[in-house]
């Protein structure tokens, strides 16, 4: 039984957005939301640059793993399950200082290493920056949840489309360039950008590191103003606002898609 539109109206959206309203008011009118916003300016291109870097390695590094999942040689089968279920059974919290306080370290050991044969001056610790080790930690725990998407997709793909491309004399980038990650790309599109969403808010996660995101510089504003109600009314609606912003683009993007292919 098909609903009826009005069932479908998105009420929570325009509550949502008459609260938005509201605290952009707030922002406009009142000096200590105003002050606030201005502290977290700057946090915003950070949560911003953070995201996209580490989402787009995820994805490369992600599609990478998903094929290598589905090689032909075992040892690449079993080498990417290895790395799948180890990374997804880690806390990405934990696997952020696990990278920054110890395989950070370890890197530029080995990097020394290395250097000390040529004669190069070493490399210190402190010369790698904790945003540079956020993004590497955030990659590395994406990457293994974006593989299983993009596993997901290919599977789904019709046998029987790639055999006709093989007799039609395709060479295998040839068949995934233009039959099988096409149609895989329509099938993951929505998990891809739900997970994209959920890079956005687990970027503040980096705020534990000192990494001058949204969220560290609402802590830093609040522990010098001691306004903790406004402050986090401020990053809330900043987080909000890029978030259901992205969500909605997304869905409208997948309904574009749909009516493509009818």
């Amino acid at each position: 039984m098909q609903k009826d539109a009005k069932d479908d109206f998105p009420w929570w959206l325009v509550l949502l957005v008459g609260i938005g309203l509201w605290l952009f008011y707030l922002v406009w009118a009142n000096q200590i939301y105003s002050d606030v916003l201005a502290m977290l300016a700057r946090g915003i291109w950070i949560t911003v640059a953070v995201t996209v870097i580490a989402y787009s390695s995820a994805c490369v590094m992600g599609l990478g793993l998903a094929l290598a999942g589905l090689s032909r040689w075992q040892v690449l089968r079993q080498v990417a399950r290895l790395y799948v279920e180890v990374v997804r059974g880690v806390p990405i919290i934990v696997l952020l200082l696990y990278v920054a306080f110890a395989a950070a370290p370890a890197l530029v050991i080995a990097v020394n290493w290395v250097l000390g044969f040529v004669g190069a001056e070493p490399w210190k610790t402190r010369d790698f920056p904790l945003i540079a080790r956020a993004v590497i930690a955030l990659t590395i725990a994406y990457s293994a949840f974006l593989a299983e998407v993009f596993r997901a997709g290919l599977v789904a793909v019709d046998k029987g489309q790639i055999e006709a491309g093989m007799a039609l004399g395709l060479s295998g980038w040839q068949r995934f360039r233009h039959i099988v990650f096409p149609q895989a790309f329509r099938t993951i599109l929505p998990p891809l950008g739900n997970d994209f969403v959920a890079m956005v808010k687990d970027s503040s996660l980096v705020s534990v590191l000192g990494v001058s995101d949204i969220t560290q510089l609402g802590k830093v504003t609040a522990a010098g103003n001691f306004r903790y109600f406004e402050t986090y009314n401020v990053v809330a609606l900043v987080y909000l606002t890029m978030t259901i912003s992205l969500s909605l683009v997304l869905r409208r993007l997948e309904a574009r898609m749909r009516d493509k292919e009818k």
